[in-house]
């Protein structure tokens, strides 16, 4: 793969790296619930994630979703369902905003590195970016997986950078959100935002 092709590949990914979706919304909540710190963690499991995501859509996933019915079907109930569960757990969540020196209120970071890499897998967004934009770019089964990784890895560094771009700026505006009644607000708002996107993908069609 030439620097070209890859430049062109690395500004394709931009976009879709940085559209609102259920990884960035996940890193938005974590960091103004528990710091930008240990919201990379969770972060670092959705680029893990991504990679890996991309690399079986490298070796015929995308073609076997398109093809079948049922694992597509599989798939985005299985995705929408646990996007659904997200949405009401943030909902119902009754903790501030305020970062806590208390260890018991902050999730350990192997908790929120699985959470990352769960969103990543089973959202049928990251599937169709990743379908759309791969293929495209290998040149024939010699080449796949020297181009898979290459392809996969950089979209899912790009998506990495993303989440550390929201998880700062999210961090920063905590420090301005000191109303209980706020807070409630935009928990809920966050929780209903988790459940459209786990309702609209358990009702997407191909």
């Amino acid at each position: 793969m030439s620097l070209d092709t890859w430049l062109i590949f690395v500004a394709l990914s931009i976009l879709p790296a940085f559209s609102p979706g259920p990884g960035l919304l996940l890193t938005m909540s974590n960091s103004l619930r528990f710091g930008s710190r240990i919201t990379l963690w969770s972060a670092l499991g959705n680029t893990i994630g991504i990679a890996i995501l991309g690399m079986a859509v490298t070796f015929g996933l995308g073609a076997i979703m398109l093809a079948s019915g049922l694992a597509f079907t599989i798939l985005k109930i299985v995705g929408g369902l646990y996007l659904i569960w997200l949405g009401i757990k943030t909902w119902r969540d009754r903790s501030n905003l305020v970062e806590s020196n208390d260890d018991d209120q902050i999730p350990n970071s192997s908790k929120l590195f699985l959470t990352g890499v769960g969103i990543a897998l089973t959202n049928p967004k990251a599937m169709a970016v990743l379908v759309a934009i791969i293929p495209p770019f290998l040149t024939g089964p010699s080449q796949l997986l020297v181009e898979g990784s290459i392809l996969s890895c950089t979209y899912a560094a790009t998506c990495l950078v993303s989440h550390i771009a929201v998880a700062l700026l999210s961090g920063r505006f905590r420090l301005f959100i000191t109303s209980p009644r706020r807070v409630k607000i935009l928990r809920r708002s966050i929780g209903a935002t988790f459940m459209g996107f786990g309702i609209a993908m358990a009702a997407a069609t191909r």
